[in-house]
């Protein structure tokens, strides 16, 4: 598969890394252009390429891994997106770290606010539970698998996103639809940070 990343920072570097290994293609891409990609794509190796923004959002599979405060001007000139399947990793954090403060999204779970900027797209909230030197990570540890925690209203969008993560070897858990599911995960959720694992079959 295609996968395509707006945002080419640690978290969008980590995923790709997952995703090269898993056999897949990803194509890059940020608001600084491709020149200041050139470093990131060759320290992670064939398979990975430098895009423009539009050129990465065309993926079937496209992840979403830019700071909260972007999100509106950076979804903003995307708008065919034709069924593709958008993976939310987004929190909704004004300011950079250590200045964090809760963005207010109303009655919403972030990814129903993502998703009503992306009409077209079919959202699922991915990975954004995990802060990005877990992601990094092997998903396997001792026998046992990380957890990744999915969440999406495309029944199929989810079941592709959750074939996807499992191949990373993830043990993947569906928390149901954007919004229940989202607000259990997003920041200041339950699950938000933790580090979990499901441990393997005994052997026995």
């Amino acid at each position: 598969m295609e996968i395509g990343t707006i945002g080419a920072g640690a978290f969008a570097q980590a995923f790709a890394k997952l995703a090269l290994k898993a056999g897949h293609k990803v194509k890059l891409s940020n608001s600084r252009g491709l020149d200041s990609l050139r470093e990131i794509v060759n320290r992670l190796g064939p398979g990975a390429t430098a895009a423009s923004k539009e050129e990465a959002a065309a993926c079937e599979m496209v992840l979403l891994a830019v700071p909260w405060d972007n999100v509106p001007e950076t979804l903003a000139s995307l708008r065919e997106w034709n069924n593709r399947i958008l993976i939310d990793g987004t929190n909704p954090f004004h300011g950079k770290a250590g200045e964090f403060t809760p963005a207010d999204v109303g009655n919403l779970s972030t990814s129903q606010f993502i998703a009503a900027l992306v009409p077209g797209a079919r959202v699922v909230k991915a990975l954004n539970t995990m802060i990005v030197p877990k992601l990094e990570d092997d998903p396997i540890v001792n026998g046992s698998r990380r957890v990744a925690f999915i969440s999406a209203d495309d029944d199929g969008a989810k079941k592709q996103v959750g074939t996807l993560l499992a191949g990373f070897g993830y043990s993947v858990i569906d928390l149901g639809n954007l919004r229940d599911g989202g607000l259990v995960q997003q920041a200041g959720g339950p699950l938000a940070g933790r580090n979990l694992l499901e441990e393997g079959e005994s052997q026995d």
